[in-house]
């Protein structure tokens, strides 16, 4: 079964874009090889606002990866490279992770991200931590209402820029809240 692994970078006070959707304060440390990162996966999952603000940046879609964005809003027929999920998101994901291939690469979105988590589409959650502090902005995660525990598997301290990034394994998920 392939892994959903959400990978992304983070401010130290939890954000994952500021509070214009903007992220030119991540800065690439010269030792995190992204191509060999980009080579783990041939699908990503984003949430409507990653896709549109990757959009505005000129590269909305990679043609050999396979693109799924989850919107309510998006309409299909206004995207050709992308496949554009509404109400099924439970089953496409629980389907693409049956499916052959590489990893997935759930690409952006903390409000994504929580949906995806709580309900245990998410085997992994790799972040780079950088040292900056937003104040505001996207938070790492939105919208959990369930406990999630995480079991460390992996660290690795860049010098050069003071990032430092953290891989867990997705554990054990707590019962939903009593109504």
């Amino acid at each position: 079964m392939r892994r959903v692994r959400y990978n992304c970078a983070m401010s130290l006070d939890g954000f994952i874009a500021d509070a214009n959707d903007g992220f030119d304060w991540i800065v690439i440390d010269p030792d995190i090889d992204f191509e060999e990162l980009s080579a783990q996966f041939d699908t990503y999952l984003m949430g409507r606002r990653t896709f549109e603000v990757a959009g505005r940046q000129g590269s909305p879609a990679a043609p050999e990866i396979h693109n799924y964005v989850f919107s309510r809003n998006l309409r299909q027929s206004d995207y050709a490279n992308v496949k554009v999920i509404g109400e099924d998101w439970r089953g496409v994901v629980r389907s693409l992770r049956a499916q052959p291939g590489k990893d997935i690469w759930l690409f952006g979105g903390g409000r994504l991200f929580g949906s995806l988590c709580q309900e245990g589409l998410v085997d992994t959650v790799e972040v780079a931590v950088l040292p900056i502090l937003l104040g505001d902005g996207i938070p790492f995660v939105a919208g959990l209402s369930r406990r999630v525990e995480l079991k460390l598997k992996g660290q690795r301290v860049f010098e050069k820029t003071g990032t430092v990034v953290l891989e867990y394994e997705v554990g054990r998920i707590a019962a939903p809240p009593e109504p």
